[in-house]
């Protein structure tokens, strides 16, 4: 039955990585949300004893491999979100959808502000403002992501 339940959300994160590397126009490409991101979040507030940090690590150095960025940055940054909102998932399940997309959008500000960080000292890289517009459509995106997870959770009867 465990066995289930672990291929059952390793589908919708496999689901998600594709999302992510799927090729948008270029004006679209700053606009794209943080598919992972999102995803691993809703298993993290659902079911958190079936997904932990260690998954997000293994998740974000897939993230590295796949994207070329230097290995390591994505798995210390989702580590660090999936920690804090696995940690509190109790708190953050009692909002609203649109309190938890604000509080997903400060997520995901943290993880924005993270990765800029580390490829700031890792690479030279100069903060641009258009950095953060995966934050907007990250909360636009998080009401939606919830319910159609949630849907798949209760369809397959993920516990």
């Amino acid at each position: 039955m465990n066995s289930r339940y672990f291929l059952l959300i390793a589908v919708s994160i496999f689901l998600a990585l594709i999302m992510a590397l799927m090729p948008l126009p270029f004006s679209f490409e700053p606009f794209r949300p943080d598919w992972v991101l999102l995803v691993l979040m809703y298993w993290s507030l659902a079911v958190p004893h079936r997904l932990n940090i260690g998954t997000a690590w293994v998740v974000g150095l897939l993230i590295d491999l796949a994207t070329g960025s230097p290995l390591g940055i994505n798995s210390l940054t989702y580590s660090i979100c999936i920690f804090v909102t696995a940690s509190n998932f109790q708190k953050i399940r009692n909002f609203s959808i649109w309190q938890q997309a604000i509080l997903v959008g400060l997520f995901l500000i943290l993880y924005h502000l993270m990765q800029f960080w580390l490829n700031h000292f890792l690479m030279d890289v100069y903060f641009n403002p258009q950095y953060l517009w995966p934050v907007v459509t990250g909360m636009l995106s998080w009401p939606w992501i919830f319910l159609l997870l949630r849907k798949y959770r209760r369809h397959f009867r993920i516990r």
